[in-house]
């Protein structure tokens, strides 16, 4: 019996580890290289440092591998960058903090926060109405990307010319002005890379450095996708509106297309009304019925080394 027990405990392991031999050869995990420096608003980031390098390398390898995030990212950005990139430029704002939109809300247009910041640049409320956007009941502008990222423009260069650079102007949309002026005068630094923050402002702007390294070439990070894979605006025509709404169903029943199409054209749109009290003069987007259905020739890709089939 003890002859026969061995004979099978020698068995099992054996094909224990052909098992495990199989399974390492039919699975292999690799982490990314990590280059010698990086760039953020044309600021070079020195990455021989073992501190940045460390803080570099968490968020390349958590990017690397959240397939499913990074997919929707990409989808998305060919969708909402060719609105967000003019503005930034005739704002004057450096182009890279259209990844700022992307790592805040991963360009979901109805995020909202546990905070309640809200929208694709995820702006609370008493910031967006001291930079007057609306923000009530049933109209609220941070959901508005086109006055949003308006806003946020103003904000970033405002805290540039207190900060003097772009990376604590980034720093402070997370934090807060007056953290970071706080840590600018204890640490005597006004450069981001240089200074010591709370651990979501530290992985902040290396979250933004890396997704604008993989945009730049997903596919070295193995990130396929197909022209038909990437979403885009719908053909819109847009309604001047100046009076009350009091059932915005038969608003866009009026016009041929549901309560659904109309929130998803007008997320701004909080309610099932427009008040509007003050006649203000909103502009209302009324998808077009023909462009409902989806058509992979109506994608226009906005960077060719996004997909394999540009």
């Amino acid at each position: 019996m003890l002859i026969f027990f061995i004979f099978c405990s020698l068995n099992l392991n054996s094909q224990q580890e052909e098992v495990e031999k199989r399974d390492i050869c039919e699975t292999a995990y690799y982490a990314p290289e990590i280059p010698q420096t990086a760039y953020f608003c044309g600021e070079k980031v020195d990455l021989t440092n073992y501190y940045l390098r460390e803080r570099y390398d968490r968020e390349l390898l958590s990017f690397s591998y959240w397939h499913s995030q990074i997919f929707l990212m990409i989808k998305r950005a060919n969708k909402y960058f060719p609105i967000i990139e003019p503005i930034l430029e005739s704002e004057g704002v450096p182009n890279d903090f259209k990844y700022l939109a992307l790592i805040e809300s991963s360009l979901d247009p109805r995020a909202i926060s546990a905070a309640k910041a809200a929208g694709i640049w995820q702006i609370l409320a008493e910031t967006a109405k001291e930079y007057g956007l609306e923000v009530c009941e049933d109209v609220d502008e941070r959901y508005n990307l086109e006055k949003a990222t308006v806003m946020v423009c103003k904000y970033l260069k405002k805290t540039y010319e207190q900060t003097g650079n772009w990376s604590t102007a980034a720093a402070s949309y997370n934090a807060g002005r007056g953290k970071v002026n706080s840590q600018i005068e204890t640490q005597q630094t006004n450069n981001y890379f240089d200074m010591l923050f709370g651990e979501e402002t530290n992985r902040y702007l290396f979250r933004m450095i890396i997704a604008k390294q993989i945009l730049a070439n997903p596919q070295k990070y193995g990130f396929y996708l197909k022209k038909e894979d990437l979403y885009y605006f719908v053909d819109s025509e847009t309604v001047e509106v100046n009076c009350s709404i009091p059932n915005l169903t038969n608003f866009a029943k009026s016009y041929g297309i549901n309560y659904q199409l109309l929130k998803d054209a007008n997320p701004w749109l909080r309610t099932n009304k427009l008040e509007n009290r003050n006649k203000k003069t909103y502009y209302i987007k009324i998808p077009k019925e023909s462009a409902i259905k989806f058509d992979s020739k109506k994608i226009n890709v906005y960077q060719n080394n996004w997909v394999v089939n540009p």
